[in-house]
């Protein structure tokens, strides 16, 4: 197996340019693919989910070009009208373990009328997916299992004029409401989404609702429980769209900051983001960092005593950024309880159980539990633990931090991080003093 050896660090400071979001990404490419007209995305993301995207967009027949050697990339659309959806009618598309792509194109593919099959990495066919198909199937989408009932890999085939509403639950997986979303313009018909029981991660359907807006689409809601995309929705090129930068990687160099005196500054999210994780900083304020932010900037300094302090949070709204504040805790007086994660079990690997092995290897108490994970620090970090990573990028990019407490780790298995973060260990590497 491959491995990094991170050194020992007792500070951090610096100034980091994020990539671009994972999120937005994916979701820009698939509108720019659906859309009337030709798109430059500007700032793509450039990782193994957004490469997966392109290749999968290429192969259903949208134009996709990259500008030169930069991270922009010209996407002509399908323009897309009711029943046709992409133009190629017959294909096979792997989708590596890129949750966003499978489940947004799976929603699409059901809609286009042709015959696809959708597969994936082995983790990607232990990822649930029963809902989303349900969901479409009640709209009269016809989609077999190829494998597992409720989970990828899947057969799709030409849908049939059925109901014009579903219903999908809200607490698995908020993947599934933004893939139907992002489908059901395809249908030309009124059709309704009703939400059952708690929508998780709201802030994953605003991003997707703002994507929808820019390129020419208003779905009206009545709060979180009920969504009507109208019979006239057409996506229409904006001409070009800047992608943010990623609002959860942003998340490993504030705590960096937090812990280790600072200041980090991360450049390409700010106050005037669409990402929900922004809220992090907000998280690492109640833990007693001090943080300030510009529109497009964010800054992290260590509390004025140096130690953060314990918190006990509802984390329902920034499920991906809180793995980082579970390192965090670390480093804080107290016992820290993050609660409202159940999300966390269905990701690229079970991070609740991931998460507690791990922590328990630097020296720290965990309990765990179906949707909280509970953190007391050691008195001192156990020095050269071998970190293992589940091929889940997060995994490696959070347990990275805790050699700002000065103990050197191995990684196991870095390359992971290439999933959405490709040059992380050499940035961090930069600000890690």
């Amino acid at each position: 197996m491959e491995f990094l050896d991170l050194p020992a660090s007792t500070g951090a400071r610096g100034t980091v340019r994020l990539p671009g979001s994972k999120s937005i990404s994916n979701r820009v490419l698939l509108l720019a693919a659906l859309a009337q007209g030709v798109t430059v995305v500007r700032a793509l993301l450039d990782s193994d989910d957004t490469r997966v995207m392109l290749d999968a967009l290429r192969a259903l027949g949208a134009g996709v070009a990259r500008v030169g050697d930069s991270d922009d990339y010209e996407i002509t659309g399908v323009g897309a009208s009711a029943g046709a959806g992409f133009p190629v009618k017959r294909a096979e598309l792997f989708l590596g373990n890129a949750g966003t792509a499978f489940r947004s194109l799976t929603a699409a593919c059901a809609l286009s009328g042709g015959e696809y099959v959708l597969k994936g990495v082995a983790r990607m066919h232990e990822r649930p997916i029963g809902d989303l198909v349900d969901a479409l199937r009640r709209l009269g989408a016809r989609i077999d299992y190829l494998g597992q009932e409720g989970f990828p890999p899947l057969k799709i085939h030409p849908a049939e004029i059925a109901g014009d509403t579903t219903e999908v639950r809200g607490n698995v997986s908020s993947q599934f409401l933004t893939g139907l979303l992002m489908a059901l313009p395809l249908r030309q018909r009124d059709t309704t989404i009703e939400v059952i029981g708690e929508l998780i991660s709201k802030p994953y359907i605003e991003i997707t609702l703002a994507m929808l807006r820019r390129f020419g689409v208003e779905v009206a809601r009545e709060g979180w429980q009920r969504f009507v995309v109208p019979a006239d929705a057409r996506y229409r090129s904006p001409g070009e769209i800047w992608v943010e930068g990623d609002a959860s990687s942003a998340s490993y160099f504030l705590a960096a900051g937090a812990i280790g005196g600072g200041p980090v500054r991360v450049e390409g999210v700010g106050r005037d983001s669409v990402q929900g994780d922004v809220r992090f900083a907000d998280a690492l304020a109640k833990m007693g960092a001090r943080i300030d932010m510009g529109p497009n900037w964010i800054e992290a300094r260590a509390p004025a005593g140096g130690r953060l302090k314990a918190v006990d949070l509802d984390c329902n709204a920034i499920p991906d950024a809180a793995m980082t504040l579970a390192v965090a805790a670390l480093f804080a007086d107290g016992t820290t309880t993050l609660r409202n994660i159940a999300s966390w079990r269905v990701k690229e690997t079970d991070r609740i159980a991931a998460m507690a092995a791990e922590l328990r290897k630097v020296g720290a108490t965990v309990e765990e539990g179906a949707d909280f994970i509970r953190i007391t620090p050691p008195e001192k970090l156990v020095s050269d633990a071998v970190i293992d990573t589940y091929d889940d990028h997060r995994m490696a990019m959070c347990l990275s931090l805790a050699t700002l407490g000065g103990v050197p780790l191995r990684i196991n298995d870095p390359a992971c991080v290439n999933k959405t973060f490709p040059q992380y260990f050499k940035i961090f590497a930069g600000i890690a003093q």
